[in-house]
């Protein structure tokens, strides 16, 4: 695989005008008390106020809007553990489209309750016994067209308007950043985001983050190759339990990217509470792995701008005071 079917920074661009009205602009919201602690300037992008409550609606939504009046009208399927979900119901929404999504049944129901709130039909499937392909397979046999999750140029350059946003923002607040850091599940959101940056400030350090034991992207940098996560384990971070890079992410990654950071449980419960306590933020377990890496000691801070992605706010409640109440 080449970078060929990678999009380029004209694609991401063209993606933002798509998203002009529909998506929100992110602010940049910065917390003296974790300036302090990491020994840099932070800027962190709450992608959890963005429409759907993550960054997955602004793939969605530019893969939608480049189909054809009769490829909408056929329905859209896609499969998600939740937040891909919300953005495709979403999108398919504003276009008047059927949208059909496979959801793991151990999906968190705050998820599972805004894809069917948004019209979309929702196809529970086992995590661990099933292959999402394979679920999805009938509803393409009637002429449904897939939305994929992350390996999409579409989607690619749809996240990659975050990085835009990013850069545009920090050159407003005249910040020159040094480093950022991105959540990491198959890789569409760092990879586009990537994208935009190097494009911005070729200088800029881009590293990704991943929860332990699904850290695929970190293992196959490592490798220089394609490698898929060992199976029986689980996570917080549903929103990041891919199984391995896809094929364009990881092309765009392997040349792109100063490193991935694998971080613990224990690391994503903690930062959760510090989004909370010092950002006053709604972080999701996925959504906060980015803001984890900061205290893995992976990543120079020292006197440095780093900008901080948080790419999601979907969880369930009981999910959320538990990890945030360290129980």
């Amino acid at each position: 695989m080449s970078l060929a079917s990678a999009p380029g920074i004209a694609d991401i661009r063209n993606a933002a005008q798509r998203l002009a009205g529909l998506a929100v602009r992110t602010p940049l919201v910065e917390s003296q008390a974790l300036n302090e602690r990491f020994g840099g300037t932070v800027l962190f992008k709450p992608e959890v106020l963005q429409r759907t409550g993550s960054f997955k609606f602004r793939g969605a939504y530019n893969k939608i809007s480049g189909l054809s009046d009769g490829e909408r009208a056929r329905g859209i399927v896609a499969f998600s553990s939740g937040n891909h979900a919300q953005g495709v119901a979403a999108s398919a929404a504003l276009f008047g489209a059927k949208a059909i999504i496979a959801m793991p049944a151990d999906a968190p129901q705050a998820k599972v309750g805004n894809v069917l709130r948004m019209g979309a039909e929702v196809v529970p499937f086992d995590r661990a016994r099933d292959r999402r392909e394979d679920v999805v397979q009938p509803y393409l046999d009637r002429g449904m067209v897939l939305v994929r999750p992350f390996d999409d140029p579409a989607i690619i350059a749809g996240q990659g308007t975050v990085g835009l946003e990013l850069m545009q923002q920090a050159q407003e607040l005249g910040v020159r950043l040094d480093t950022v850091v991105v959540p990491c599940g198959g890789g569409g959101l760092v990879g586009g985001v990537s994208l935009a940056v190097k494009d911005a400030s070729p200088g800029t350090a881009v590293w990704g983050a991943e929860p332990e034991h699904f850290d695929d992207t970190r293992r196959s940098l490592e490798a220089g190759k394609r490698v898929a996560n060992e199976p029986g384990y689980s996570s917080s971070c549903d929103a990041l339990m891919t199984s391995e890079p896809g094929l364009i992410t990881f092309e765009i990654n392997r040349r792109n990217l100063a490193g991935v950071v694998a971080v613990s449980e224990q690391a994503v419960a903690a930062a959760m509470r510090d989004a909370m306590a010092h950002l006053k933020l709604v972080v999701e377990p996925g959504g906060s792995v980015a803001l984890a890496a900061l205290s893995s000691g992976r990543i120079d801070l020292q006197g440095k701008s780093v900008a901080v992605v948080l790419s999601g706010g979907n969880v369930d409640f009981d999910v959320y005071s538990r990890m945030v109440a360290g129980v």
